[in-house]
């Protein structure tokens, strides 16, 4: 008779610890999930624009003045210090899509660009349509289904800048919105 009353809060216990462990495990905090974005992001890239793509003929930030990055995709990028190499008119979305090469949901990336946007057409796409990605920002973006989750019709810029964390400096950065930056003093 002792020996199951021993046993049963035996069980109870190695119960409660699994469930710690279970629930230490299944949560995630944003600075993981940023430092995952962050690793498989394209930082550099070719400098290669989509067909299509024109340049901007009156950009507020010319193609070698200097800017500040106010807003970052990712955690080194918000108050770098970055020099315009390219600036270009069309509709920047931000997407959700399920990485071709697996894992998990990628939410609101920004930006891909419409010319980045399997046959595309001249149509701005609305939030929610479904589109086909053409653009490797990302490992498992290229061809990968996405949804729509924002528009805007903007110039958007390609960069080179310096990581705030002392990376090494990043070349033609794809893409930056003309709200996300500000002009260097």
């Amino acid at each position: 008779m002792m020996k199951k009353r021993t046993k049963i809060p035996m069980i109870f216990s190695l119960l409660a610890a699994l469930l710690l462990v279970l629930g230490a495990c299944s949560n995630t905090d944003d600075k993981e999930e940023k430092e995952h974005h962050e690793m498989d992001m394209n930082h550099s890239s070719s400098g290669d624009v989509p067909d299509g793509l024109k340049a901007a003929e009156n950009p507020t930030y010319e193609v070698g003045s200097h800017v500040i990055i106010e807003s970052g995709h990712m955690e080194s990028m918000k108050g770098a210090k970055a020099t315009i190499v390219g600036a270009f008119d069309t509709t920047a979305y931000a997407i959700s899509y399920m990485p071709t090469t697996g894992g998990e949901k990628v939410g609101n990336h920004k930006w891909i660009i419409h010319e980045e946007i399997k046959d595309a057409g001249e149509k701005t796409f609305e939030p929610g349509a479904e589109v086909i990605v053409n653009a490797s920002h990302m490992k498992g973006m290229d061809d990968a289904t996405a949804v729509i989750e924002s528009a805007e019709k903007t110039t958007v810029y390609m960069v080179d800048f310096t990581p705030t964390n002392g990376g090494e400096e990043v070349k033609n950065h794809k893409w930056v919105t003309e709200s996300e930056l500000s002009a260097a003093e």
